[in-house]
């Protein structure tokens, strides 16, 4: 028996330093890529003066928006007392601190100029939205820091409930503070919208939860263990509620904007005319990223625990309609020409008025799995360090 069990723990320490050295290795593609970035310009990406957010800013904006929706998993145990979600809080967390690492990570080595960043942190502008960000950002790692802390450490655990209001009250806050962004734009008429603010706290509930169960179902079947029946139960039919109402404030946005005789063009390009970005839009987001993990989740018998696979695919399927309809909506409402002058034609050499053509390099594809690389080697490391396996009552 002791020597199995020796054999056991060397394969979960050569398994540990494998998985930390993919992770290394996809860290290593983003430095290099912001490396090449950084000597030879942004000419090597695909963006342009149209497109100025381009890729990595898709990869940058899920890490961010889903930090904040995973979360809603310790929420749920320490605010609302739900024993299950309890023993899931400590992961929960960690994720949090490790995406919003990661997103961030790609945003700054995006800026072409990462070092500047000081600039931002040292001379505020109230009147920015992307100021209130960074205070908001810096503010989630402090109170998430805190909140794992009560969790972890016994002689903390009164302090965990409020610690996770905290937490619970700053994350929408940021949310809030993340669709603002794109809402109070109005360098681009397409992203002027009040609904963003609430629609991006939404999608982050359904994309964090989806998230956080791809990294639960992979951790347990890779350990050769089962989520309890009845958590996996509730797991399903929230994952399925937070879906179907991201759905629902996806088609509201496009039905608001559909109203607007101005915004009539822009949403036939989106949804008719806009070749990649309408196969994205219908195929990617609201077909495999929406209407197929409903069909998965709301199935009889979906929520048995021998439907773990099928729960993992209708996550993954979550995450990839997440990063479908991001792309459509950073890249397709930048391509789209802005209305300068409404009722007049302007034409120049630089395209005024015509729609532009984005194709993203490698190296954008590169940084951005780099910041995905990142939240990586910090969850492998912090659950191995800290041992935040989730362990049910039951149990």
């Amino acid at each position: 028996m002791f020597a199995r069990l020796q054999s056991s723990a060397r394969f979960e320490s050569r398994a540990f330093w494998t998985l930390l050295a993919f992770g290394g290795l996809l860290v290593l593609t983003g430095l290099l890529a912001a490396h090449h970035m950084e000597e030879h310009g942004h000419v090597v990406t695909g963006m342009n003066n149209q497109v100025v957010w381009g890729l990595p800013h898709v990869f940058a904006i899920f890490m961010i928006v889903a930090a904040s929706g995973v979360l809603n998993v310790a929420s749920v145990g320490s605010v609302f007392g739900q024993k299950a979600y309890k023993a899931r809080g400590p992961l929960s967390a960690l994720m949090s601190i490790a995406l919003l690492a990661g997103g961030l990570m790609v945003l700054l080595l995006d800026l072409g100029r990462p070092e500047r960043v000081i600039v931002a942190a040292t001379h505020y502008n109230p009147s920015s939205v992307f100021a209130w960000n960074v205070v908001l950002y810096s503010g989630l790692f402090g109170i998430v820091g805190v909140y794992l802390w009560t969790m972890l450490e016994r002689r903390m655990a009164p302090w965990s409930a409020p610690a996770g209001v905290a937490a619970f009250v700053w994350r929408f806050v940021l949310t809030t503070g993340t669709g603002s962004i794109f809402g109070f734009l109005v360098a681009r008429q397409a992203y002027q919208s009040a609904i963003l603010a609430p629609m991006f706290i939404v999608l982050s509930l359904a994309w964090g939860l989806a998230l956080f169960l791809v990294v639960q179902l992979t951790v347990y079947l890779w350990n050769g263990r089962e989520v309890p029946h009845e958590t996996q139960r509730r797991m399903v039919r929230l994952l399925a509620v937070f879906v179907a109402s991201s759905l629902y404030f996806v088609a509201v946005y496009h039905g608001t904007n559909l109203y607007w005789a101005k915004q009539s063009a822009f949403e036939r390009f989106i949804l008719v005319d806009g070749g990649d970005f309408t196969t994205l839009f219908w195929g990617g987001y609201v077909l495999f990223g929406s209407v197929v993990p409903l069909v998965l989740l709301l199935r009889p018998g979906a929520d048995n625990a021998t439907c773990s696979r099928s729960m993992l695919l209708a996550s993954a399927l979550v995450v990839f309609g997440a990063f479908a309809l991001l792309y459509v909506f950073i890249i397709g409402a930048q391509v789209w020409p802005l209305d300068l002058f409404p009722g007049h034609v302007v034409s120049s050499s630089f395209m005024d008025g015509q729609i532009d053509r984005y194709v993203p390099s490698i190296w954008e594809a590169m940084l951005g799995v780099g910041g995905l690389g990142a939240a990586f080697v910090l969850m492998v490391l912090g659950i191995r360090v800290f041992n935040l396996l989730p362990h049910d009552p039951a149990e």
